[in-house]
């Protein structure tokens, strides 16, 4: 599905996408194609949807997304830390 799509579905909600194409350019991600996995009435009900799903299947690219928002933009952090 495409975003607009997605938006014209599910008016003012927050949605659990999972990225399908992914276009990465300069530090930007643009999601071309994704997948709805879930719909949420409120974010915090989204985030524990989010860590449900990635904690099952944590290869796959889920992100939480407001219909609201016109556009979508992903900017990719890289982690320098390190991890236990």
């Amino acid at each position: 599905m495409k975003w607009s799509e997605i938006c014209s579905h599910y008016p003012s909600r927050f949605v659990l996408v999972e990225a399908i194409k992914v276009v990465s350019k300069n530090r930007l991600r643009t999601i071309e194609e994704m997948t709805l996995v879930e719909e949420y009435g409120n974010s915090m009900s989204a985030w524990e949807g989010y860590k449900l799903h990635h904690k099952e299947n944590p290869e796959r690219e889920f992100y939480i997304f407001h219909t609201s928002k016109p556009k979508i933009e992903v900017i990719e952090e890289y982690f320098t830390g390190v991890r236990r």
